[in-house]
């Protein structure tokens, strides 16, 4: 089961997924979940380099 929780308020928005499919849609569902929040990642991460003034993104990785 993949898991999206977005937590909406007070000028934040925050959004973590979790988990992994089962074998019944052969990992088209991950990949794809995976796919979408990366791209929304990398989209970010531009926009930042583009404006560092006014965006920050801050990745950290856990292990």
């Amino acid at each position: 089961m993949i898991e999206v929780r977005a937590r909406l308020g007070d000028g934040r928005t925050s959004i973590e997924v979790v988990g992994h499919e089962e074998h019944a849609a052969g990992g088209r569902v991950c990949a794809a979940v995976s796919a979408i929040a990366q791209t929304a990642l990398l989209g970010l991460e531009q926009v930042a380099q583009q404006h560092p003034d006014l965006v920050s993104v801050e990745i950290i990785t856990e292990e």
